[in-house]
């Protein structure tokens, strides 16, 4: 019998596939040191914990990179980026149109958001490896 397993990938590129996303990466962790800004590249990285939600044994914890592209600005507000061990836990992602681009809001505990300036809609989120029980990565 095969009993591969393959790792989860959803690439959004409209409010339904962001709703997707932001529902499965909703009280996720990341560090403050596990999100990235490439400007040369316009792409915004963030690698997060989270628990496999569309799992039915939810308790299960996996690591997850979500990817923005087409990213021209970005802004955070009250987030303690010298503080690269802190961990933030991630409410939902949303977005708005704002004339011709979108801004694209990670909202986080504790008042804590980043706004993304892109072009248009195209965020991915990609599977890594399961966290084993007693492996603590954060």
């Amino acid at each position: 019998m095969n009993d591969k397993k393959y790792q989860k990938k959803i690439i959004a590129n409209d409010q339904q596939g962001l709703a997707m996303i932001s529902a499965l990466l909703n009280s996720s962790k990341v560090k403050v040191s596990d999100m990235k800004y490439l400007p040369s590249n316009k792409i915004f990285l963030l690698s997060v914990k989270r628990s496999k939600i569309e799992e039915e044994k939810n308790s299960e914890e996996i690591n997850s990179i979500c990817r923005v592209d087409f990213v021209s600005k970005v802004k955070s507000k009250n987030i303690d980026q010298k503080n690269q061990n802190l961990i933030l836990e991630l409410i939902a992602i949303d977005y708005l149109k704002n004339k011709e681009n979108f801004e694209i809001n990670l909202i986080f505990k504790n008042n804590a958001h980043i706004a993304l300036s892109t072009e248009t809609i195209d965020v991915t989120l990609e599977d890594q490896t399961e966290i084993k029980n007693n492996e603590d990565t954060r």
